[in-house]
């Protein structure tokens, strides 16, 4: 079991809710043959594989739902190249329920931006002043000139990230200059203002326009964001998470029709910036030689997740709310729940256990 100092477990519980060389790629580079979509118009046909069709371990199949089930996990689902494999509820959740995000719903903010970057109503190699005017910090202006949006979505903005959650300029602070400091920041979330402002709509009519209805994540007329405090939060049915992930997993293709441009989607899952070689644009990146998390400035010399694939890139949300997308093994897993041990801010001792039952079903 992966153990985190004490210090950084104390961090992480009060944070809120996303090959080991460093030149190393995803193969979200390379589109996967043969995937299977659900249909847009509703997801009661989806089509299935048995874990005998896959030849996997049958046998470790109850040990790992009655993990997910004492953890308290809501659901679980494994797709195998767009097909389910596994689908679970536990502890009086079901499909039509919905439940929040957390942080993994800020790769939602990462595809919105390169959607929008490809209808040409925003460069994220822009600084965020040409799009929300200057003052949206408190900075001075010749360092608020430094912070592009590419510097939102890889959190090195360089503002302080001890300051609270909230992003009114008060509280959007100086303390390096953009690009040299790495910091998990809610500041992330004036990528969503940017997209408004561009595209001269609200970020939740844009997000349903450009990607929700176009993925079929509609289940449940419940799937929508919710503002609670500082943090603007997605909630939605386990499927329309599955759905997003196999979005991603198909390099933002949807069937015959690009949603995310390819090339952006290269670049947000594969290492941002040389700081935290473990994040992109709001995706953690597994198999690189170290990380860094949350309100701390420490580097841990080993990967995200020791017992995952290398490949592996996730959406990681407060209280182990995971999407996890894995080319080489044509997996997405989702799930939802409660914090499977204490509260946490995403990544636990949970995610290498889960990925210890993971191994055994599917090696």
């Amino acid at each position: 079991m992966k153990l985190y100092p004490n210090i950084i477990v104390l961090v992480i519980t009060l944070s809120f809710l996303g090959c080991t060389s460093e030149e190393a790629t995803t193969p979200i580079d390379e589109e996967p043959n043969d995937i299977y979509f659900p249909s847009l118009n509703g997801d009661d046909n989806w089509e299935r594989k048995t874990v005998g069709d896959l030849g996997w371990n049958q046998n470790e199949l109850a040990p790992l739902l009655d993990y997910l089930e004492e953890t308290n996990s809501k659901s679980f689902i494994i797709l195998h190249n767009g097909k389910i494999v596994v689908e679970e509820y536990f502890n009086a959740h079901d499909k039509d329920k919905v439940w929040y995000w957390a942080s993994a719903g800020k790769t939602l903010t990462t595809a919105l931006s390169g959607i929008a970057q490809a209808e040409q109503l925003i460069d994220i190699d822009n600084k965020v002043s040409d799009y929300l005017g200057t003052g949206w910090t408190s900075a001075a202006l010749e360092k608020e000139n430094l912070i592009t949006c590419q510097h939102l979505l890889s959190m090195n903005s360089g503002l302080d990230d001890s300051l609270g959650d909230a992003v009114e300029p008060e509280n959007l602070q100086f303390i390096a200059d953009a690009g040299t400091r790495w910091a998990y920041h809610n500041v992330y979330r004036k990528m969503q203002d940017v997209i408004a402002r561009a595209s001269n709509d609200t970020f939740e009519n844009y997000f349903n326009t450009n990607l929700k209805n176009k993925i079929g994540m509609t289940n449940s007329s419940t799937n929508r964001w919710i503002q609670l405090g500082d943090f603007n939060v997605y909630w939605s049915d386990s499927r329309s998470m599955a759905r997003f992930g196999l979005l991603m997993y198909a390099a933002g293709k949807w069937e015959d029709t690009q949603i995310v441009p390819q090339d952006f989607l290269s670049d947000a899952m594969n290492s941002s910036q040389n700081i935290n070689n473990s994040y992109g644009y709001l995706w953690w990146l597994n198999g690189k030689s170290s990380f860094m998390l949350p309100s701390s400035q420490s580097e841990f010399n080993e990967k995200l997740v020791p017992s995952a694939p290398d490949d592996m890139v996730a959406a990681l949300g407060k209280n182990d709310q995971k999407i996890y997308i894995v080319p080489s093994k044509k997996l997405v897993i989702i799930r939802m729940g409660e914090a499977a041990e204490s509260e946490n801010f995403a990544l636990s001792n949970f995610d290498n256990d889960l990925w210890g039952k993971i191994n055994a079903l599917t090696n």
